[in-house]
């Protein structure tokens, strides 16, 4: 099966068409996304922006991070889940978006900076997290991070107005 046929196989499912054709359920979901992605998004740009040494010079890393991590991780389980349904609904038109294919690979990539970063940098944060500004590694995370998503953001806008 390819890639093509499963998005299509999808698409063609009576869970896909009543998310789709419903009046009230899909745009509860995607303001639930929007809302989500706020928070999350929100709260990683403000932990990225500390990362990079741009803000809250005063206090460590870790301070930061610790209050807002279960605020952003609840976002972004919400943020999954209804991603998740609007990609059901809608999995032929994401098939053909551009916009769609750019959003995933800025995802993956974004992933894979989150564990690089937990993975390395993080496991050293004791030697450097009080610091006014953090290691160079520590901060390009950050900047690679506030990069991605931003990407990620205007991505998904442009999928809906190109859907």
């Amino acid at each position: 099966m390819s890639l093509h046929d499963l998005f299509q196989y999808i698409d063609c499912t009576r869970s896909s068409t009543a998310l789709r054709e419903s009046y009230y359920v899909f745009p509860i979901v995607e303001g639930t996304h929007v809302i989500s992605l706020a928070l999350s998004v929100g709260l990683v740009i403000w932990f990225d922006l500390r990362l990079a040494g741009w803000i809250l010079k005063d206090q460590s890393v870790s301070a930061v991070f610790r209050p807002l991590r279960p605020f952003m991780l609840g976002g972004f389980a919400i943020t999954f889940v209804t991603g998740a349904m609007l990609f059901w609904s809608l999995a032929m038109r994401c098939y053909g978006s551009p916009f769609f294919w750019a959003k995933v690979i800025m995802l993956l990539l974004a992933g894979v900076n989150i564990a690089i970063y937990h993975l390395t940098i993080d496991r050293h944060s004791a030697e450097w997290d009080k610091l006014a500004m953090p290691p160079v590694q520590a901060r390009i995370a950050g900047l690679v991070s506030l990069t991605l998503w931003v990407g990620i953001i205007a991505a998904g806008r442009m999928m809906a107005y190109f859907l």
